[in-house]
């Protein structure tokens, strides 16, 4: 008899257009134009754009000026993150009605794995529509679901059918489906390595299959193995409720560019003390310091100090922001966003995994 081979149960909830769409339904007049979250149109990026505005392609990402050009109707409003965490902390809520195993990846985004769940619900299809429905109703936005037995074809099973769409990929279809997903549609590999992918002759899973794990590995180092895991559909990462944060960190894109570095140690000041008080509320300790400069030309720079301990210091973190902001060449380029982050943060908080039962999906 052979041996019943087991499948977690995994779904990907990754809500429309998230920050645009909380605008469209606090605000109707806004409901069916094209919206972009992030500033205005003369300064700053755009963080979020309603469907709407991307038929011009206008996109996260993008600077505002441009996607004025691009779609000129195109109306800005600036971000109100406090409505969008009160919308999320809603989202989580139902979340935890099917499952205590949720690992959110942002505000508008998280894995739930209900191989086990609160409604005793064989179908993880099933529950997907559920929890769709529960949103739709409940709070009046969409949300696109992925489902299937592991995290990278749960989330690539996600973008599917969106916005407001329900994807699934079974056990017996995810070799099939991972050989003909382009290169650029495999969630972790970004534009660079895409790009050397394609040097390499692997545009999609078809060639990345074909390689094995030493060559990946001597190609793309540590992330060769992941490469190599998630195309033979070995994915076995679990859904970790209590997800290790990496790091802290703020930053401002300012009306008119800076050139003055004293006018750049006041705002880094600013953001010393807000990432410090975010770090002493949650307990935590960290080590490294990093500073972001982005220019007015849309290039960056980021640079790091490591201190000898691991520290919760406003003063400490403020002196090694200071020393990199005085070490810095800044080639004379005015500057548009300065930012501060600190990583390398102490270990407090416990994972917990679960157990796997093979259930019809």
């Amino acid at each position: 008899m052979e041996k019943e081979e087991s499948f977690r149960k995994i779904i990907h909830i990754d809500m429309d257009a998230f920050y645009a769409s909380v605008e469209q339904l606090d605000h109707p007049e806004y409901r069916g134009k094209p919206l972009a979250v992030g500033g205005n149109a003369d300064r700053g990026v755009v963080a979020a754009a309603s469907y709407e505005a991307r038929k011009f392609k206008v996109h996260s990402a993008l600077a505002s000026r441009i996607a004025k050009r691009r779609c000129p109707d195109l109306i800005f409003v600036r971000p109100r993150f406090s409505r969008y965490k009160e919308v999320s902390a809603n989202i989580m809520e139902i979340f935890s009605l099917y499952t205590d195993l949720v690992e959110p990846l942002s505000l508008d985004e998280a894995y739930l794995d209900v191989t086990y769940n609160k409604k005793q619900c064989k179908s993880a299809i099933k529950i997907a529509m559920l929890i769709r429905q529960q949103i739709k109703s409940e709070i009046g936005l969409t949300a696109s679901a992925g489902v299937s037995f592991n995290k990278f074809l749960a989330k690539t099973a996600s973008d599917i059918h969106k916005p407001d769409g329900l994807s699934v990929i079974l056990p017996e279809q995810a070799i099939p489906f991972i050989k003909q997903l382009p290169i650029e549609k495999f969630h972790g590999i970004g534009k660079v390595t895409a790009a050397r992918m394609r040097q390499l002759g692997i545009f999609s899973g078809t060639e990345l299959i074909q390689k094995d794990r030493t060559y990946l590995i001597k190609n793309f180092g540590k992330q060769g193995k992941h490469y190599y895991d998630i195309v033979q559909a070995n994915d076995h990462r679990a859904v970790t409720p209590n997800r290790v944060r990496k790091s802290i960190g703020t930053e401002e894109t300012f009306e008119k560019d800076i050139l003055e570095v004293e006018q750049m140690m006041h705002y880094l000041y600013a953001m010393v003390e807000k990432v410090s008080a975010s770090l002493k509320r949650i307990e935590r300790s960290a080590k490294t310091v990093n500073v972001k400069f982005k220019f007015s030309d849309f290039s960056q720079k980021v640079r790091s100090k490591t201190l000898s301990e691991y520290t919760d210091s406003k003063q400490l973190f403020w002196e090694a922001a200071e020393d990199i902001l005085q070490k810095v060449n800044l080639d004379e380029k005015a500057v548009r966003l300065l930012g501060i982050s600190v990583s390398n943060l102490d270990i407090k908080e416990e994972v917990h995994t679960m157990g796997q039962l093979t259930l019809d999906f």
